[in-house]
């Protein structure tokens, strides 16, 4: 970089700590500040105007995290009866289930683009539009193909409202209640999955229940779409970024509580979005003085001469490959990169969405009727509520690495426990003595020899049942053969009793509440703050498609391996225990604490002796880089 764009970043940069510690003005035309500096009288009426503002928005907001928990917790009971109206497969049920994440998952990598050119309440209106569409198709789905495009549309509307409502309650709201109001966003998830299960266990026992399950979801969707088409502002910070300063500000009087805080905060907004272009320019040039050979710092008088005629001609922008190349050369922000998708990897693979949304199928599993699986999935979510809560009160206590270790230690444990639940489930159910049909002595079978030795084994197996310690062939109301079960014994098809029940009800309520405690919010927190700036937005989509990509595997996956076929109930969870203890020592070795730290000290954190120098941001002073650093945590938080 050239002498002379040094001094326009750092001219750009001083400008932007002026507006952001309220010294003094940065632009002539903005509304330059008096030399009186009384302070202006309180006006009691607005203030409370505002609050009700900021209440509202936050509420309309959040709706769409509502709605993604919602989803993720209502498929978990809608899908026993379900699966039983629509005649549906295993892999059938995993189709139903993970195409809605793998459309989130599309959804969420084209939304940033969408954010970008049309703005956070278009794409948040798109969204509901579509959510509310999918849900109504839903409601009414005839067969498993229309659910699945069903499911298939809702996605969309989750992945983009996933994507954008944080980002624009982050905005919006006044940054003194910034981090309160997008974690309410965060904890409107979790309370709309424990509403599903209210809901689930409220129509588990009507009659095609699940339509109203599934369908009900249009409605808070279709309020959410009206509150933002006919009520809420765009957010101020697009606005700026679109060149609309004049909106903007009109929309940030309407939201604090004075005019001054609204002007002050509109020179905070206009200058950060300089610095983003000093980023985008530090980046641009550097990656052309790195592919052309030339070192600004180093060059001779003829170089000097080349450069400058370089700087006049008009350069594109650094393509995708280009930014992905540049992120993997650098040691530090190589290691930052595996650390953060590795987190990400095992907070999927450690089994929480198996745990949403196949709750009730697991409370089946363990010997539960309908009905009660049902409720049990819908109360015990209340503990990932709980854990997120008591998260949120100790991560600036006790450390982010301290956290999320604990967390995935309880895990582990809870895990383990839950496959140990499972095998007694197993071993101690009756004993089979006799089989009254071939078809019932055993099944294929990958970990076990398959045989048909317990009545746990027997009712795994399709149209058999047990009843005084003989398996036989029949269904719901019986065998076939009446004269095979003793007048005084009872029929069990689909699940035998099983004693031993309650421990995977207390194991499912120990690992969401550990899970909530770290594993479930805090690898997003690390994300946001381990990566360089010139990096970030790159590396967080990076470790973003992470998560997603291991939800998907786990959606679409539960189901199979937990069949008698391949790994059994305990197997899977044992797997899931096996990758969590993996985790869980990688993590120890790897995972530094970031609490309190400054940029450069987080960044030194992943240096090592010997490692090539990133020059990028050389040029800007540790003050001018740990502004910049506040401002793009700010947008990183609010993404997440």
């Amino acid at each position: 970089m050239s002498p002379k764009q040094k001094d326009e970043a750092t001219t750009l940069t001083k400008k932007s700590m002026g507006a952001a510690y309220g010294s003094v003005p940065t632009h002539d035309e903005d509304h330059a500040l008096d030399d009186d500096t009384t302070t202006p009288p309180i006006d009691e009426d607005r203030i409370r105007t505002v609050q009700r503002k900021m209440a509202f928005l936050t509420g309309m907001a959040a709706i769409g995290g509502f709605l993604f928990g919602y989803d993720t917790g209502v498929i978990s009971g809608a899908m026993l009866p379900l699966a039983k109206d629509f005649a549906l497969s295993p892999v059938q049920e995993e189709m139903i289930v993970s195409s809605t994440v793998f459309a989130a998952f599309l959804a969420s990598l084209g939304g940033g683009s969408l954010n970008n050119s049309c703005g956070r309440r278009f794409a948040i209106l798109v969204a509901s539009g579509v959510f509310t569409v999918g849900a109504i198709i839903m409601g009414f789905a005839w067969n498993y193909n229309s659910m699945l495009l069903g499911r298939i549309i809702v996605g969309i509307g989750i992945g983009l409202a996933s994507l954008t409502t944080p980002v624009y309650i982050a905005e919006v709201a006044q940054p003194s209640l910034r981090g309160k109001l997008v974690t309410v966003n965060q904890l409107l998830v979790t309370f709309g999955q424990f509403i599903a299960g209210m809901v689930d266990g409220a129509l588990g026992e009507v009659d095609h229940g699940w339509r109203f399950m599934l369908g009900l979801a249009a409605i808070p969707s279709f309020i959410m779409w009206i509150g933002f088409e006919f009520f809420l502002p765009e957010s101020p910070r697009w606005l700026v970024a679109a060149g609309k300063h004049d909106e903007a500000k009109v929309v940030l009087r309407g939201v604090r509580d004075s005019d001054e805080e609204a002007d002050r905060e509109m020179r905070e907004i206009v200058n950060s979005c300089e610095a983003a272009k000093i980023l985008e320019n530090a980046f641009h040039h550097s990656e052309q003085s790195r592919l052309l050979g030339n070192d600004a710092n180093t060059a001779t008088n003829t170089d000097t001469e080349a450069g400058q005629q370089q700087e006049e001609m008009e350069i594109p922008p650094p393509s995708f490959s280009m930014r992905v190349k540049a992120m993997v050369r650098s040691a530090p922000t190589r290691r930052a990169l595996v650390l953060g998708c590795g987190i990400m990897a095992i907070q999927q693979l450690s089994g929480i969405n198996t745990v949403m949304y196949y709750a009730a199928s697991i409370y089946e599993m363990a010997g539960f009727s309908q009905i009660t699986s049902i409720w049990l999935s819908g109360f015990t979510a209340l503990g990932q509520v709980l854990g997120l809560v008591f998260s949120i009160f100790m991560v600036e206590r006790a450390g982010r690495r301290t956290l999320i270790l604990y967390s995935l230690f309880f895990v582990c444990l809870s895990l383990f426990g839950m496959g140990i639940s499972f095998y007694l489930a197993r071993v101690s159910s009756a004993a089979v003595d006799m089989v009254a049909n071939g078809e019932c002595g055993s099944q294929s079978a990958l970990v076990w020899d398959g045989l048909t030795s317990y009545c746990y084994d027997c009712v795994e197996i399709d149209s058999c049942g047990f009843c005084g310690n003989t398996c036989a062939s029949g269904n719901d109301a019986g065998p076939f053969d009446d004269s095979l079960c003793p007048a005084d014994s009872d029929w069990s098809f689909e699940n035998c009793p099983n004693p031993f029940g309650i421990l995977s009800v207390v194991f499912m309520i120990a690992y969401l509440l550990a899970f909530g405690v770290g594993m479930g919010g805090l690898p997003w927190t690390v994300n946001s703050e381990i990566f360089p700036l010139q990096h970030r937005s790159l590396a967080v989509s990076f470790t973003t498609g992470t998560n997603w990509f291991g939800n998907i595997i786990i959606s679409a996956t539960f189901l199979t391996i937990s069949s008698p076929a391949v790994l059994t109930s305990y197997g899977a969870f044992w797997l899931y225990t096996a990758i969590s203890v993996a985790g869980l020592v990688w993590l120890y070795f790897v995972l530094p604490e970031t609490k309190g730290l400054k940029l450069e000290e987080i960044e030194n954190l992943f240096r090592r002796p010997g490692d090539e120098s990133d020059d990028s941001l050389d040029f800007l002073s540790a003050e001018q880089k740990e502004l910049l650093v506040k401002m793009a945590s700010e947008q990183a938080h609010g993404g997440h």
